[in-house]
């Protein structure tokens, strides 16, 4: 697991659901009035792996979250492996990235813009 040790992970800024027929297989994004729905998907991607190393990071991420009983799918999106989980599970996930010690790159708002 040390490849996560160096992993810096993104989460995607819009909420998903599964695309019509393809459950596990494709995404799409949630329309802005369903984003709170209870089917709603959570999306991550990497930002400090390309290519085949990480299919392989998003792979050992899915198999730690595997190990709790938490449900994800790594597919690809926009050309990248993502690893989308239910949105009910972000906090768990979340934390059991940190404990991995992957990096969380997070959006930064300026208080006090210059």
């Amino acid at each position: 697991m040390n490849n996560i040790q160096l992993s810096v992970v993104h989460r995607l800024p819009q909420s998903y659901r599964w695309s019509p027929g393809l459950v596990g297989i494709k995404v799409e994004p949630l329309p802005v009035d369903e984003v709170n729905v209870k089917s709603s998907l959570m999306g991550l991607k990497l930002l400090s792996h390309e290519d085949a190393a990480a299919w392989n990071v998003m792979q050992k991420l899915q198999q730690s979250l595997a190990d709790m009983q938490i449900g994800s799918t790594v597919i690809e999106w926009e050309g990248q492996p993502c690893l989308f989980v239910d949105s009910e599970d972000e906090s768990a996930v979340m934390c059991r990235l940190k404990t991995l010690g992957a990096a969380i790159a997070e959006k930064i708002t300026a208080l006090y813009p210059f």
